[in-house]
């Protein structure tokens, strides 16, 4: 017995570990035609490309370790189906409830992992994301400053450095002329002025010391000394569109997540929109990870329910069972951000669903009531298109 359930947890693995690299492959070539700007601009190379994909990663692999999971045990379960090893074993005397501890425990597994990629990984990787794409823009904006050149490469800023040191990015004798603002344009002097970055805020500034700001609105001119003066440079001619600006609740660590949502970090200051869309973050994160769980043991008994299936035809079938749930999971985040659903009820009602439905499947596999899925009509179109 225990052979068996370790050959069923090894192609468990193998056809989960090629599944999730095969939906990983595609994400992140969208994700490369997605930010093709982004990289070109920055002239990025090929370490600095694959370091910003595997920040990315985690965030990916929260939606796609449940649909690996009851991928993998379906197609499992299916070829053991298809091959009647299930009906050899049912005749030897082992009921289809002696197969479940194999993969119990790789749900159990999956669903470690994906606690882990949702409570860590995500917060890890969409931080250091951030401050990898700061600093991109800060290397760049410091190439972008060269020493005697009047610089107009950002949108209503022109930018002059008479010195620029090499070593630590130090700029002296600074002229900055901001006309960002249509009512007002500024020109602003000072013989110190560095490149800053704040990635808490995203934002990348020059930091300017001990200088004037001449101010002209209509036809008036003001003068201002100042000891310290930042000049905020436009991320979005940087980034090419790519927003740093705020951190959104699905960027945000577990930690703070659950700070917002039990009241602390200003929780009455912030926006109730804003404020659901955290509440409705948290329970997310709780309830991808027992989705591989639930879909998983949902996958079984419809594996060993319906006979007659190949395994292209198997695959779609779960794809459109996986579209299902995240079609009832995206309506409860719609409905639970827009408060007309409490997000606990949104969110776990796929996942409560879907365990009865397995439940129910379970019994009629373990009865041994059965579908035979006829293809004819398939098998008749080819027969015509050939």
């Amino acid at each position: 017995m225990k052979i068996l359930h370790r050959q069923i947890f090894k192609e468990l693995l193998s056809i989960f570990t090629l599944s999730l690299s095969g939906f990983m492959g595609l994400i992140l070539i969208g994700r490369l035609l997605q930010f093709r700007d982004l990289f070109i601009g920055q002239s990025l190379g090929a370490l600095e490309m694959g370091k910003l994909f595997l920040y990315l990663c985690p965030f990916f692999l929260l939606v796609l370790t449940p649909i690996a999971t009851m991928l993998a045990i379906f197609l499992t379960f299916l070829r053991m189906n298809s091959d009647n090893e299930i009906t050899a074993l049912k005749s030897g005397g082992l009921s289809l409830y002696k197969l479940l501890p194999a993969p119990i425990i790789f749900c159990m597994l999956c669903t470690g992992a994906d606690v882990f990629f949702s409570l860590y990984g995500l917060s890890w990787g969409t931080e250091n994301f951030r401050n990898a794409l700061m600093e991109f823009a800060r290397t760049r904006s410091q190439l972008a400053i060269q020493p005697g050149v009047f610089n107009r490469d950002f949108p209503g800023l022109v930018f002059y450095a008479e010195k620029v040191d090499s070593k630590d990015g130090k700029m002296h004798s600074v002229f900055v002329r901001d006309s960002t603002r249509k009512s007002m344009t500024a020109t602003i002097v000072a013989p110190l002025g560095e490149i800053r970055t704040d990635s808490a805020r995203g934002r990348i500034m020059v930091h300017l010391e001990n200088g004037r700001i001449y101010q002209q609105q209509k036809d008036q001119l003001s003068v201002l000394k100042f000891k310290n003066y930042d000049v905020r440079i436009p991320l979005g001619n940087l980034l090419k569109g790519y927003d740093v600006d705020d951190l959104r609740p699905k960027e945000m660590s577990w930690e703070k997540l659950v700070r917002i949502s039990r009241g602390g970090d200003r929780a009455g200051d912030l926006d109730p929109k804003f404020y659901r869309k955290v509440q409705v973050e948290v329970q997310k994160r709780l309830a991808l990870p027992v989705a591989c769980l639930v879909l998983g043991m949902f996958a079984m008994p419809i594996a060993c329910i319906f006979r007659g299936l190949k395994q292209q035809y198997g695959l779609i079938i779960s794809m459109g069972l996986f579209l299902i749930y995240y079609t009832m999971l995206s309506l409860g985040i719609t409905l639970g951000e827009s408060g007309t659903l409490s997000p606990v009820v949104g969110l776990w009602a796929p996942n409560t669903i879907f365990a009865v439905i397995s439940i129910l499947l379970l019994k009629m596999a373990v009865m041994e009531r059965s579908f035979r899925i006829k293809l004819s009509f398939f098998k008749k179109k080819r027969r015509e298109a050939v």
